[in-house]
């Protein structure tokens, strides 16, 4: 395992749900990485984001590791979930909030 092959994979255990995104949860760079933040914080599920803007090594290494081509990228109990549109589908048709359920994260009420 490369270097940033490791430092991904500390970042993915560090959480439950983790977002490899452009910018902050609080201030995403991007529509995309937008949305994903958007939807989870509906769901009131707490979550890191991992900038890839500030660290190129770890933008290119996760595009790699994952095998997918875009940013963002959801990560829940360490498991590659999708990006933007995998998520707002898996959330619009609740196989998120089941995914979440089955791996024993919790949701807020107003998303059931």
């Amino acid at each position: 395992m490369t270097d940033v092959n490791s430092r991904i994979e500390t970042e993915i255990q560090s959480q439950d749900v983790v977002v490899f995104m452009k910018g902050t949860p609080q201030f995403p760079m991007c529509g995309f990485s937008g949305q994903v933040a958007q939807i989870l914080n509906y769901l009131g599920v707490p979550f890191k984001g991992v900038n890839v803007l500030e660290d190129m090594e770890i933008r290119e290494g996760i595009k790699a590791y994952s095998q997918w081509p875009t940013i963002p990228q959801v990560y829940v109990k360490g498991e590659f979930v999708g990006g933007c549109d995998i998520t707002r589908e898996m959330f619009q048709s609740g196989e998120l909030q089941q995914l979440l359920s089955e791996k024993g994260i919790a949701t807020s009420t107003a998303a059931a």
